[in-house]
């Protein structure tokens, strides 16, 4: 049964604090595993790729057969359903122009004292993207990691896949075709990454590495991030829904559950300020889980790590979310956007009723590439930010820095730098 607090009840508080502190780890420690493919990587290069493919999901590969070839992806989208390549094509649309409004603009412009400043902005050179691969494989995720990377303008499209005993979903390879991805390598798991990382054998290293994984990619990124930028370390999915009495019982149901369906430890939360309309969500769910062929996923996530959480009124939701600080956030109330001016820790939020988080997922247009476990009090989502770095411009004449000069001397003195110091003062009059 799912945990339900009250915020009316005398133990509110150690009850919260309990439920925020509630680890959803597997507790299985794979750090040791993952160094020793990674240093493998570093010293054996593409043999141990190779190697580790064959070990782990069961398929043989070598340096000529490692890339998907261009005949190779004609066939699988070839054989993918019409009316799901249009959808792909009209969520790439979407994503794209949503991504394409976050472009930032280079800025340089001349201080009072006469000195040149600003700051450009310019793409990686090489984005590495990761997509699980075989049944358990997302094209949306494709479109989503790939896309913000074309738009920033990196100029080479890496994507590594697996293909566990050869198992492939055509839709992924036609979601990176749309995307724009420039080469595809059959292989996951860390020793990918680690490919990516560092090169190995036909693959070269890239600059980012972004996507999401199982327990052995998010750790392989967590420990080759410095050699190369990631976009987080993800955990299980999260949703939060805020709802009043006023909503179908059955559509929150179904968002709850949308979330739980992933995976055993993802988590999904109800706050409502109504009693009777909690137990109505709460038999909903109970009854699509009894329909749903993912009931043995749902269910423990359900039943282990979600609540259902009742206030007093809907303005004390928004300190409870931001303590959450969840990774989807659903604001199915009568004014969404009052309640949202209240909220500050949300990965992405949902407005309204007909706002449901699956919409996000594929075709609203922001990344569904999100920050998890609680990460989203410091962290955003995925954006063409992450494939971009921003270089700062300074330019001095004579006159500007004889003015700012003398003060930066003194204070390279004071750390006791003196040839900083005297870089400049040889400078100035």
């Amino acid at each position: 049964m799912v945990r339900k607090l009250n915020t009316a009840d005398a133990g509110f508080d150690e009850a919260f604090a309990a439920f925020l502190a509630h680890d959803r780890d597997d507790g299985v420690d794979v750090a040791g595993a993952v160094a020793e493919i990674i240093a493998g990587v570093r010293e054996k290069g593409f043999a141990a790729v190779s190697a580790y493919t064959k070990t782990f999901d069961k398929f043989d590969v070598d340096e000529k057969t490692v890339a998907v070839g261009a005949d190779e992806i004609d066939k699988m989208v070839s054989a993918c359903d019409a009316d799901d390549l249009a959808a792909l094509k009209f969520a790439a649309a979407r994503i794209r122009a949503y991504h394409e409004k976050q472009m930032p603009g280079d800025v340089r412009y001349k201080d009072e004292a006469g000195v040149t400043l600003g700051w450009r902005w310019t793409a990686v050179d090489a984005a590495g993207l990761y997509a699980p691969g075989g049944r358990a494989s997302y094209p949306s995720s494709v479109l989503m990691n790939a896309i913000p990377a074309q738009v920033a303008g990196a100029r080479r499209l890496v994507m590594a896949t697996p293909t566990p005993a050869g198992d492939v979903n055509p839709l992924v390879f036609a979601a990176a075709r749309i995307a724009g991805v420039d080469e595809i390598y059959r292989i996951g798991g860390a020793q990918a990454v680690a490919a990516l990382a560092y090169g190995a054998g036909p693959i070269a290293p890239v600059d980012v590495i972004v996507g999401p994984g199982n327990a052995y990619v998010a750790e392989a990124k967590r420990q080759v991030f410095g050699r190369v930028g990631i976009d987080s370390v993800a955990g299980p999915s999260e949703i939060l829904v805020v709802a009043d009495r006023d909503n179908n019982p059955d559509w929150i149901a179904a968002d709850l559950l949308s979330q739980a369906e992933h995976d055993p430890s993802s988590q999904s939360v109800l706050i409502t300020d109504d009693a009777a309309f909690a137990d109505a969500v709460s038999q909903a769910v109970d009854k699509q889980l009894g329909e749903s062929p993912r009931a043995e996923i749902a269910g423990a996530a359900w039943r282990d790590n979600s609540a259902i959480i009742i206030v007093g009124a809907m303005d004390d939701a928004a300190p409870l979310v931001d303590a959450i600080a969840p990774e989807h956030l659903e604001l199915a109330v009568a004014d969404p956007d009052a309640l949202f001016k209240k909220i500050r820790h949300a990965g992405a939020v949902f407005l309204g009723r007909h706002t449901p988080e699956a919409a996000g997922d594929y075709v609203a247009g922001p990344d569904h590439v999100l920050p998890t476990a609680r990460a989203v009090r410091y962290a955003s989502g995925l954006s063409v930010l992450d494939f971009l770095k921003r270089t700062s411009i300074i330019g001095c004449d004579e006159k500007s820095l004889n003015a700012i000069g003398p003060a930066a001397a003194r204070l390279a003195d004071a750390e006791g730098l003196p040839s900083h110091a005297q870089s400049i003062r040889v400078r100035l009059k």
